[in-house]
């Protein structure tokens, strides 16, 4: 089945790759390069409508980068923090909605409770949905789904002979989002790295050079207008 009404994608996954690799080609701390990360996720966001991307999921902390030297992983606690305080009110000015993705446990309380209230804060717009996923990794966000699915069945919720493909999806922490139409990767790595393992197995990925910090909304215009090229056939065939 192909989709010729397609113009552009509805749902964008960025995998931010490269903050620290630039950083160090400045010759500056590797938290230097995430700052500037940060501020780049702003504009970004801010391109969203005029592109027509109603929904925009970034990769911000994976369960595997706590494996980090430990004061790289403060520091982007530390930025985490400080980037919900900074960018609340903007965003809710701004209509976004902010939701977050990801095992919460092993977060800060503090950082936790600002991730509650920028989702309670901007609960009401819908003009971009921005979902951060932040200590989540896509085999870890399986496992979880499962678990309560498999809870669900021993409370005699849900029949194991009515569990499908359109089962789980409503256990991950994506329930509330559409499957992403389009995955790109900065730096010029060509993996996926644990991000999305379900809900990105017919989108389309853009592995890109460009460092993060260097990823412009140019570039993600440029990147949009591309996939309206693309012929996605969804694993049918072009009669």
């Amino acid at each position: 089945m192909t989709h010729p009404d397609v113009q552009g994608p509805n749902h964008i996954a960025i995998i931010m790759d490269g903050n620290g690799r630039w950083a160090t080609q400045k010759g500056r701390p590797r938290l230097f390069g995430h700052h500037a990360g940060a501020k780049r996720v702003r504009e970004i966001v801010e391109t969203c409508p005029d592109v027509g991307v109603s929904y925009l999921t970034i990769f911000a902390f994976s369960t595997e980068n706590w494996k980090r030297t430990q004061s790289e992983v403060a520091g982007l606690m530390s930025l985490f923090r400080r980037y919900i305080r900074r960018e609340a009110q903007a965003l809710l000015k701004e209509g976004v909605r902010v939701r977050f993705i990801g095992d919460r446990m092993k977060l800060d309380e503090k950082l936790v409770k600002l991730m509650d209230d920028l989702e309670m804060l901007t609960s009401d717009n819908d003009k971009v949905h921005l979902t951060i996923a932040l200590n989540y990794g896509g085999r870890d966000e399986v496992s979880r789904a499962t678990k309560r699915l498999a809870y669900d069945v021993s409370l005699g919720k849900l029949d194991p002979k009515d569990v499908d493909e359109e089962t789980l999806p409503k256990y991950l922490d994506t329930y509330f989002l559409p499957d992403p139409d389009l995955v790109i990767r900065t730096s010029g790595e060509a993996r996926i790295s644990n991000f999305l393992l379900w809900q990105s197995a017919y989108a389309e990925y853009e592995f890109i050079d460009t460092l993060w910090p260097d990823f412009t909304s140019e570039i993600f215009t440029q990147l949009v207008g591309a996939y309206g090229t693309r012929d996605r056939r969804f694993g049918a065939v072009t009669a």
